[in-house]
């Protein structure tokens, strides 16, 4: 079986998605001291590199060819991100905004493909893809419990 083109742009987003929020996890990390935010942000990295990962082996498998790197808007999101945490007083709650802006972008992605093209997808696709949103909706949500204390 092969991906239509459709789902195979979509699932090749995904992984776009994956390698930007992979680099901007790690842009995160970097521009925050509180330890546990630190250690939030380092999972989160390993996480993205991991579904990274996955996403690259479940579309090879079914003959496609997998993209290779983030997208020009993921650059751009990160350089946002770095001028927003210069000019902040509060570098962590900036990061934090930042990440669950991205993460909530991402989401909409992942239940987009779930609801457009479910019937399209091959069961193990469709497993990983509800794996994969299940763990960001957790990671955002933790997200969103820094962000109370940290503002």
């Amino acid at each position: 079986m092969k991906y239509s083109e459709k789902v195979s742009n979509k699932l090749n987003n995904l992984l776009e998605k994956a390698y930007d929020a992979e680099k901007g996890y790690r842009l995160a990390q970097d521009n925050v001291t509180n330890p546990a935010l630190k250690d939030f942000f380092g999972d989160r990295v390993r996480q993205r590199y991991n579904f990274g990962h996955e996403l690259k082996t479940e579309i090879g498998s079914f003959g496609q060819l997998a993209e290779r790197d983030g997208s020009i808007k993921g650059d751009l999101h990160r350089t946002w991100m770095n001028l927003t945490a210069t000019l902040s007083t509060n570098e962590e709650e900036q990061m934090l905004e930042e990440v669950v802006r991205g993460e909530k972008a991402t989401m909409e992605a992942y239940e987009e493909i779930l609801r457009e093209d479910a019937l399209l997808l091959p069961k193990s696709t469709e497993r990983l893809l509800i794996k994969q949103r299940d763990a960001i909706q957790a990671g955002l949500e933790k997200a969103k419990r820094f962000e109370s204390l940290v503002s």
